[in-house]
């Protein structure tokens, strides 16, 4: 009697006990892990900074380089955004979508500007902006390799047409990805099992995609607006099968950033009342020709590692000046968009847009000669660089040699004696020298003592130098020193 009420107790714990298991394992499947923010910075604290921080994944539609110009849907949009903010826009560039959301909360960015599906999961860690736009996510597979001799029905029966059809099936997706979290619905929905080939996370959509293409990967799924335009340049693909209903595609600020939030939401309302807004979308997701173009194109950086054709020339002649390539190439394509044959109404002409006087100086007989160019346009960089001698900070020496370069040496010299008289440090450019060159375009300024060589447009030289460095900090994201 004894030992089966013993027994009983014994069973009644061990029951108890693996219920108990059972709960917590259940519990710790179904929990999603949120990541609670860990800064406090809202709008505020982002005005008085003067510089919004934006988080995105660098791929073929959101941010990326082409013939020397920082581009992509996102971009453009961010642009105008830091604008509306009257702030400056610093991109920080991050591995996957994971990544964003970490460093969102961590407080090391402001905004995920990312085309993000809005998912319950991903509505726990951030909170999302009304959506940009609306699209669905399709199924992407191959034709078979002679589909353009194959009749039409032959052509239809070598092709998934019902998701239905995948079950017991591979799909491959990135890990933590929207495009997983759908297979793992899909499969529910239907009842059955699609299986799923993870791959990592650091892949972006275009080159999933590409492999598709390519025959190394059976299927994957994108949203429709990115296969689509794929598809143009691949047109082996086929992406017309649905396997999501709408989804909405947003930004993202942290949960507690509500009046960034709120002006992020209040900006949008807006935009979406302009043609620029369309105009934009379809840039990037409409324009077939110039996704094509773009796709081909050496000078696209998810291709090569090349900002221009003259690179070479660029990293050559730089040497003597001890600079980044890179800052050179930007100032090139401020001149001349890396056109040789373009002139100003000045006469200045060539990638360096030398003005003759200045050419026949340095020994320039071609201007329109890229290695001539480019050869004496450093030369002249280090020849106003020498000038500067007295100034310690090599980034601030840059800017005022940029700035000569630009509208003349003597014009800054004016603008530094202007700014000493002033109480302002002559040998800073930022917030001090660059101020007072503004100035230099009225008759009160220009015409004071201490100026010697009278009126110089001064937004020229200040717009100048501004441009070079952001696009330089550009090309540093996308191009190896």
């Amino acid at each position: 009697m004894n030992k089966k009420f013993g027994l009983n107790i014994s069973l009644k714990l061990v029951c108890f006990f693996l219920f108990l298991l059972f709960c917590c394992e259940k519990d710790s499947i179904s929990k999603i892990e949120v990541i609670k923010p860990s800064k406090e910075w809202d709008l505020e604290q982002i005005k008085e900074s003067g510089n919004l921080r934006a988080l995105m994944v660098y791929s073929g539609t959101t941010y990326y380089l082409y013939k020397g110009r920082p581009m992509g849907y996102e971009f453009e949009l961010l642009e105008r955004f830091a604008k509306y903010l009257d702030v400056t826009l610093e991109i920080i560039v991050v591995k996957n979508v994971n990544e964003l959301f970490e460093k969102l909360n961590n407080g090391e960015g402001d905004i995920v500007a990312h085309g993000l599906a809005i998912t319950t999961d991903r509505k726990e860690k951030v909170s999302f902006t009304d959506h940009l736009y609306l699209t669905k996510q399709v199924l992407v597979q191959k034709k078979p390799a002679n589909w353009q001799n194959m009749n039409w029905g032959k052509l239809e029966k070598s092709l998934v047409h019902d998701p239905i059809d995948l079950l017991g099936d591979t799909i491959s997706v990135r890990d933590l990805s929207s495009s997983k979290e759908r297979i793992y619905n899909l499969s529910k929905e239907l009842g059955g099992t699609i299986h799923l080939n993870i791959l990592p996370v650091e892949m972006s959509t275009d080159e999933i995609i590409e492999k598709v293409a390519e025959g190394d990967i059976k299927y994957t799924i994108a949203e429709n607006n990115i296969a689509s335009i794929m598809e143009t340049y691949y047109p082996i693909l086929d992406v017309n099968v649905p396997v999501s209903f709408s989804q909405r595609i947003a930004w993202a600020t942290r949960h507690n950033s509500k009046d960034l939030l709120e002006a992020t939401n209040n900006w949008l309302e807006q935009l979406k009342r302009q043609i620029d807004f369309n105009v934009i979308y379809n840039k990037y997701f409409k324009n077939k020709k110039f996704y094509r173009r773009r796709i081909k194109s050496d000078f696209y950086s998810l291709n090569k590692q090349q900002i221009s054709p003259y690179d070479d020339l660029i990293k050559k002649y730089t040497k003597t000046l001890n600079w980044d390539w890179r800052l050179v190439a930007s100032q090139i394509y401020q001149e001349s968009k890396f056109d040789p044959r373009v002139s100003s109404w000045a006469k200045a002409s060539g990638l360096m847009q030398l003005m003759p006087e200045t050419a026949i100086e340095l020994g320039v007989t071609n201007r329109a000669d890229p290695v001539q160019s480019i050869k004496g346009g450093t030369k002249y960089l280090k020849q106003l660089w020498t000038s500067f001698g007295h100034i310690t900070d090599s980034i601030q020496r840059t800017k005022f040699t940029l700035a000569s370069y630009n509208c003349g040496l003597y014009h800054v010299k004016d603008a530094q004696n202007l700014a000493e008289k002033r109480g302002l440090n002559a040998n800073v450019w930022d917030d001090n020298v660059e101020d007072i060159i503004l100035e230099l375009s009225l008759p009160k300024n220009y015409n004071d003592p201490v100026v010697k060589y009278g009126y110089v447009r001064g937004i020229e030289p200040y717009n100048y130098v501004l441009q070079i460095f952001e696009r330089y900090q550009h090309y540093t994201q996308f191009i190896e020193s």
